[in-house]
């Protein structure tokens, strides 16, 4: 059972909009600087635009679904965010259940339904699926999304969105601003995390552990787990020595 978050139910907002001939405009995510930052104002002026303000023709999804390649982070520190949200786009079974039902919540095309500038996504959090409403206001400098933004020109919408909601069950963008691939993993499907440090583990020098872990990766993946890497550099003060692997998640329901 989907619980909706702060009450707010997409099928009746999306119809009184229409209805009433006007895009959604959330009251408990409003496009002001309280839901951007916690601790500081922007260093810059900031304008919430729709995404139809930016570009042409705007889509949440290319038309042949979504892909990795779809986002790139902005000048937020979630790394974390984002590495997730790749990992999510490439397993169709998870994303439907973070995006329900795209190609209703998406621009119409010609003769279609009016859009209302309102979407929704779907979080696991304690034991149920979250569903979060926003509207499609977007912080922007200069014409140019501040925070998570398709990886190309004109691509789909779906990434900064989906920030979006993120941000709103976390309070505020800033929220955002470190954290957990795994947390994001587990959020996006409800499975269970299961890290493996490979510094730690002694997994370079151990031929045996490296046997194991091979088999690990083999047997998650065959079972259609998401599977994600990360990576961290050597202090600021040592020799350059390349990069240093960093924990490896794996994600089961």
């Amino acid at each position: 059972m989907v619980q909706h978050y702060q009450n707010q139910h997409y099928e009746r907002l999306k119809k009184q909009c229409q209805r009433a001939g006007r895009l959604f405009e959330d009251p408990t995510f409003s496009a002001t600087d309280r839901s951007l930052y916690f601790s500081h104002s922007p260093a810059r002026a900031v304008q919430w635009k729709r995404p139809q303000e930016l570009v042409q023709a705007p889509r949440l999804f290319d038309e042949g679904g979504i892909s990795p390649r779809d986002l790139q982070q902005g000048s937020l520190g979630n790394c974390w965010f984002v590495a997730a949200a790749s990992c999510l786009a490439g397993d169709p079974s998870v994303w439907k259940k973070v995006i329900p039902s795209p190609q209703e919540q998406d621009w119409p095309q010609a003769g279609g339904s009016s859009h209302a500038g309102i979407f929704r996504f779907r979080f696991w959090r304690f034991g149920r699926w979250i569903e979060i409403v926003i509207d499609d206001r977007l912080p922007t400098t200069g014409g140019e999304l501040i925070f998570c933004r398709p990886g190309r020109r004109g691509g789909p919408f779906w990434c900064a969105l989906l920030e979006k909601a993120y941000a709103k069950l976390n309070g505020s963008y800033e929220a955002l601003d470190g954290g957990s691939t795994a947390e994001a993993l587990i959020d996006f499907s409800g499975g269970i995390s299961e890290p493996i440090n490979l510094l730690e583990d002694n997994l370079a020098s151990d031929e045996d552990k490296k046997k194991l872990l091979f088999k690990a990766v083999m047997k998650a993946h065959t079972r259609a787990s998401l599977i994600s890497t990360s990576i961290r550099p050597g202090p600021p003060t040592s020799p350059p020595t390349g990069l240093l692997p960093s924990p490896l998640q794996m994600m089961q329901d």
